[in-house]
């Protein structure tokens, strides 16, 4: 599996990134709000992790070092997730994932420090043309505020998980990481609920179209990519994964639109940053390969 994954790591790579862009169209059909959502997806993805662990006789073969500092990492995915799915519940799937797309910036601005490099001059420059371009759309969606808020704290918690994830991928498998971190995320946000005395999750039950969408975005979207793409990192620099995972909002957007229609449809000023944002993500990427 592993070599095959080597030999045609573009091609997966690429379908990967086509599944994580339905992540924004569940987040928007299902009705539930933001924290009960990432829980429930959370909560499935780990079960269907830990069934598949104990079919291997994997499940207990993690040391306690690692296993709590995948904990921590999994706290991080569990914040990014909640800010995700906010940003979407607030505005719309277009002005969410055109944020993620900030990752690049901030994968560049953070990523020396994590490999003791030097900071390169046009990342610096590149970066703020981004800034530029996040105002301007902004400054023409001001009614999407909280949105576009929501959606840049996802974009560098997503940055950050994805750089501490890189620690562990060569010592624990790819589906006792993401078990785990789905197990982080579970604990973590019962506990929040039950501080807000919030008990409705344990003890309603929610419409059959919601726990559709939620098994396919806790196992295919979840479970699954979470998996392929620690397998990936294997083969390919987390700068690497960062900038494909910049296609997302090029999926997302398009299949918004498709499936929600007008509801989506943004204005033209908003298309404009947005290519001037994926522009610049790509642009960056032939430089950085082309060095």
């Amino acid at each position: 599996m592993y070599k095959l994954l080597e030999k045609h790591k573009n091609y997966s790579l690429h379908l990967m990134v086509v599944v994580l862009g339905l992540t924004g169209v569940f987040g928007k059909l299902i009705s539930l709000s933001a924290i009960h959502l990432v829980w429930y997806r959370m909560g499935i993805a780990f079960l269907s992790l830990a069934i598949f662990l104990a079919f291997k006789k994997q499940l207990f073969s993690v040391n306690k070092k690692d296993f709590f500092g995948i904990l921590g990492v999994g706290t991080l995915v569990t914040f990014h997730w909640l800010c995700f799915f906010e940003s979407i519940k607030v505005s719309t799937v277009s002005v969410a994932v055109v944020c993620l797309a900030t990752s690049s910036l901030f994968s560049a601005l953070i990523e020396p420090f994590f490999f003791k490099r030097k900071l390169l001059g046009y990342e610096v420059v590149m970066g703020i043309i981004v800034l530029g371009a996040l105002g301007f759309v902004m400054g023409t969606e001001t009614q999407y505020f909280w949105g576009y808020f929501y959606g840049i704290m996802a974009a560098f918690l997503g940055t950050l998980f994805t750089l501490f994830n890189a620690k562990y991928i060569n010592k624990v498998g790819a589906a006792k990481i993401t078990m785990i971190e789905m197990l982080s995320g579970l604990l973590i946000i019962s506990g929040i609920l039950v501080f807000q005395e919030d008990y409705s999750v344990f003890t309603s039950t929610i419409s059959t179209t919601d726990f559709s969408y939620l098994i396919i975005l806790g196992t295919l979207c979840t479970a699954l990519v979470f998996v392929w793409m620690t397998e990936i990192m294997r083969h390919i620099t987390p700068y690497s994964l960062i900038m494909a995972v910049n296609l997302e909002p090029i999926y997302s957007i398009i299949l918004a639109l498709l499936i929600f229609g007008d509801t989506e449809l943004m204005s033209t000023s908003f298309y404009i940053g947005s290519c001037v944002i994926i522009g610049v993500v790509f642009l960056e990427g032939y430089l950085k390969n082309k060095q």
